[in-house]
């Protein structure tokens, strides 16, 4: 019984898996952004470009931000119920 309640009492190891998602969710987007902004070079104006380009740019930050802030956040241990002795 008591080897059971140890094996439930840690905590889940992942705090670097946020980090990486949201670096990786960077790369794709900032990706994603080049491609765009090539793909757009011949027929829109500069301006226009540079729009979509940072609306691509700021859902990537924002994406990584998420994702590093959730999975690197170290979860709190449930608070354990008082032990009551009949009397």
């Amino acid at each position: 019984m008591s080897i059971t309640a140890f094996l439930f009492d840690v905590t889940p190891v992942g705090g670097g898996i946020g980090i990486v998602a949201g670096i990786a969710f960077f790369l794709v987007f900032a990706a994603a952004a080049f491609i765009a902004y090539k793909i757009l070079k011949k027929s829109v104006k500069m301006a226009f470009r540079m729009v979509i380009v940072a609306i691509i740019l700021l859902i990537a930050v924002a994406g990584s931000i998420s994702f590093w802030w959730l999975g690197s956040s170290k979860p709190t241990r449930p608070e354990r119920p008082k032990v009551t002795q009949p009397k």
